[in-house]
C-alpha cells in the first residue's frame, strides 16, 4: 500500500485520438468527492486539449488546477519542465486530492515513472497507477492508432522529443507499463473487434493485465482510481523497448497556427479540412470555429481526414474567433497554401 500521506497520481497514456481528454472530461464530472488537479501534454503551441479540460472546471477540480504542458514531451522534459509544474501542483493553496497527467500520445511512461524517484518529490507523492487506452477498433484491425501517420507526424513534431522509435513499439511500451488497459471505442469495434483486440494486446504483454471496454470515456472512477500500484516502485514489472538505452534522434515536422474570423459554413470548413489532408498531407488539425449566427463554439479535431466537430459550449466573453494547430511535415507546412484553403472556406 502506498504511504497515505503522499499525493496519488494517475498517468494516462495512449496515442493521438485513443480517447483521453475525453476519459479526463468523465472523471472531472465524476471526482468522487475528490478535489483533482490535471496536468496535460500535448504538443503545439495552442494547447486545445487543456482549453477543453478548463471548460470543464468546477470547484472539484477549478481551472488553476489545470496546467498544460505543450513545449515537448514529458518523458524528454522532464527536469524542465515536469518536476516544476508537479511541484507548483502540490503547492496549490488548497492541496489536491489526486492528480491526473494526459501524456502527449508519443510518451515513453517508464522514463515518466523514473521521475517521481527525483528527491524533490518522491517523499510527496506516489504514481496510484498507469492507465494506457488502446482504440479497440484500430488494434482489431492491425494497427495501434486511429491514424498512424498522424501519430508518427506529432512524433516528429516535437522538438524536445529525444527517442526515435517505431510507434509499434512506443504502444508495446505504453501497454507493458500499465496497471489497467480501457479498450476505447468499444462501439466502433463491436464484440468481434473488442475480442481480436484484447488477443492482440495480450500477446504483448508481459504480464497479465485487465481491460475494460469503454465508449466516450465513460466508466466508473472506483475502477481506475485508488489503485495504490505505486508504480515508481515497481519498475521491474514494466519493461521497455528503451531499457538501457539513452541516446536517439528525431526528425522535423512543424505546426501553425490559423486565425480566421467567422466562418459562415462549418460544412465548407470541414471539406477543407478533408482538401489540406488529401492534397498537402496535412496529419493534424484542432482547434475552435466561431460559426455564424450559433452562440456555442465549435469544437474541431481532425485526424487525417477523419473529423469530428461539436458545439461545446458558449463563447461568452471570450473573443469569437476560429484558431486551428495545423500539424503536418516539415516539407508540407506551407502556411499561405493553408490559409488560402481554409479561407475559401
Amino acid at each position: 500500500m502506498s504511504d497515505l500521506s503522499k499525493i496519488p497520481v494517475t498517468v494516462i497514456t495512449g496515442f493521438l485520438g485513443s480517447g483521453k481528454t475525453t476519459l479526463i472530461r468523465h472523471l472531472m464530472l465524476n471526482p468522487q468527492g475528490k478535489r483533482l488537479a490535471i496536468l496535460v501534454n500535448e504538443f503545439g503551441t495552442v494547447g486545445v486539449d487543456g482549453d477543453i479540460l478548463k471548460s470543464c472546471a468546477d470547484e472539484s477540480c477549478p481551472a488553476e488546477n489545470i496546467v498544460e504542458l505543450a513545449n515537448g514531451c514529458i518523458c524528454c522534459t522532464v527536469a524542465d519542465d515536469f518536476i516544476p509544474t508537479i511541484e507548483a501542483l502540490m503547492a496549490l493553496p488548497q492541496r489536491p486530492d489526486h492528480i491526473l497527467i494526459e501524456t502527449s500520445g508519443l510518451a515513453l511512461p517508464k522514463p515518466l515513472l523514473k521521475a517521481f524517484d527525483w528527491p524533490a518529490i518522491r517523499s510527496r507523492i506516489t504514481v496510484d497507477g498507469v492507465i494506457a487506452l488502446a482504440d479497440a477498433e484500430a488494434v482489431a484491425a492491425g494497427r495501434f492508432a486511429p491514424d498512424v501517420a498522424a501519430v508518427d507526424a506529432q512524433r516528429l513534431a516535437d522538438d524536445s522529443l529525444d527517442h526515435e522509435t517505431p510507434l509499434s513499439e512506443v504502444f508495446e511500451d505504453q501497454i507493458a507499463c500499465a496497471d489497467i488497459i480501457l479498450l476505447s471505442k468499444a462501439d466502433l469495434a463491436g464484440e468481434a473487434g473488442l475480442d481480436a483486440a484484447r488477443k492482440v494486446i495480450e500477446a504483448e504483454l508481459p504480464r497479465t493485465l485487465p481491460m475494460i471496454a469503454m465508449t466516450d470515456g465513460v466508466i466508473d472512477p472506483r475502477v481506475i482510481l485508488g489503485l495504490g500500484a505505486a508504480a515508481e516502485d515497481d519498475l521491474a514489472a514494466r519493461p521497455s523497448h528503451h531499457d538501457g538505452h539513452d541516446d536517439h534522434e528525431h526528425d522535423d515536422f512543424d505546426s501553425v497556427v490559423i486565425d480566421l474570423g467567422e466562418v459562415a459554413d462549418p460544412e465548407a470548413l470541414q471539406a477543407a479540412i478533408i482538401r489540406l489532408a488529401t492534397e498537402q498531407q496535412i496529419l493534424r488539425v484542432k482547434g475552435y470555429v466561431a460559426v455564424t449566427g450559433k452562440p456555442m463554439r465549435m469544437l474541431v479535431q481532425a485526424v487525417g481526414t477523419r473529423i469530428r466537430a461539436q458545439y461545446d459550449k458558449p463563447w461568452g466573453e471570450a473573443p469569437r474567433q476560429t484558431r486551428l494547430v495545423v500539424i503536418a511535415e516539415h516539407d508540407h507546412i506551407d502556411e499561405a497554401a493553408i490559409r488560402a484553403v481554409l479561407s475559401a472556406a
